[in-house]
């Protein structure tokens, strides 16, 4: 997979300047092939810049995740962005047939496009308008083509209900189940808290000056195996953490989500409590946490998202038809891959 180029339209800023090189150093600089065709879609383009917006909050999730890359990094990675950019394919061929019904004045209010960046910003930036801008302007993408972006987004999902309006109407068993289902997925996240240990370790170790980013990291994945092992996480959070809490044992309670990065923020709150995490990577060197316990944000009441409940019951209803509908769009189509 030659993911060079997308790698380096996504990785956060601050990495890309610090010094020295980390461990496993990003790809080479370089020209950003921002302006790359990925795919094209009866003659029309999917640019990479595209899928590059689409793939950064999971591309700075994973970055944190596996500071040494490796074959799951990229497996995941490669994963990720088949799906983005199968999804992109696939938007491209219902706004086709979009076109079609504008002809019959069918239209999307701006205050829905609004609405959905808003929860955009809410659940893959944890509320940091200030993130997601840095990233539009890192992928070189405009408010205005990003707001085209979601716009096509939502009008798949539309052209969705419209297709199969006609499907069984859900029953209040099947609405409630699904509200119970996925209630935890749609709450306030802003809200949630946890309490967490950590022991932080920075890149560069001002009273170790042998110190450098790859023995830091070999220490921080030999600490982390000593508590897979038994050893006492709050002795060596005392004996080698090297921020405000390390007296505390690294004990932080209490900590709001929107005080932690979205990349920390993701991987801490869909841990289970116990299960200890690490070494993860951020430009200021290396953590290992374990999750005491998580307070989620509260969930919407059943009457505010009872339509949103319904439409869900009525896509799992017509999923498969949905699928025949649109693998007969793709045949039709004339499809060229370009990005591998």
């Amino acid at each position: 997979m030659n993911k060079s180029w997308i790698l380096l339209l996504c990785l956060p800023a601050a990495a890309l300047a610090q010094e020295p090189a980390p461990p496993n150093p990003a790809p080479p600089s370089g020209l950003i092939e921002v302006n790359r065709i990925a795919a094209t879609v009866n003659g029309l383009p999917i640019t990479a810049k595209e899928v590059g917006v689409m793939l950064s909050p999971l591309i700075g999730q994973l970055m944190a995740e596996f500071p040494r890359r490796g074959p799951e990094f990229d497996r995941r990675l490669k994963e990720a962005q088949d799906n983005i950019l199968q999804e992109l394919i696939d938007r491209q061929l219902i706004m086709a047939e979009f076109k079609k019904m504008q002809q019959r004045g069918a239209n999307l209010p701006d205050s829905v496009v609004d609405a959905e960046i808003d929860r955009q910003i809410q659940t893959l930036y944890n509320g940091d308008s200030e993130k997601f801008r840095q990233e539009l302007s890192k992928a070189q993408m405009g408010m205005g083509s990003y707001r085209n972006l979601t716009r096509e987004k939502l009008i798949v999902q539309a052209m969705r209900s419209e297709k199969f309006k006609d499907a069984p109407p859900p029953i209040p068993g099947e609405v409630q189940k699904e509200y119970a289902e996925s209630k935890d997925t749609l709450r306030d996240i802003s809200k949630d808290s946890i309490t967490y240990r950590k022991i932080f370790l920075p890149r560069l170790d001002p009273s170790n000056p042998l110190a450098t980013p790859e023995s830091q990291l070999s220490l921080a994945e030999t600490l982390a195996d000593e508590i897979r092992n038994g050893a006492d996480f709050a002795e060596l959070a005392e004996k080698h953490s090297q921020d405000a809490f390390a007296a505390n044992g690294g004990l932080q309670e209490d900590v709001p989500r929107p005080d932690l990065s979205p990349e920390f923020a993701a991987i801490l709150f869909d841990a289970e409590s116990g299960k200890l995490l690490g070494p993860l990577e951020d430009a200021a060197g290396f953590t290992i946490a374990k999750v005491e316990s998580i307070k989620k944000g509260p969930a919407p009441p059943f009457s505010d998202v009872k339509k949103m409940m319904e439409d869900r019951v009525r896509a799992k209803k017509t999923s498969a038809r949905y699928e025949a509908w649109i693998e007969d769009l793709r045949r039709k189509a004339m499809i060229n891959i370009k990005l591998k």
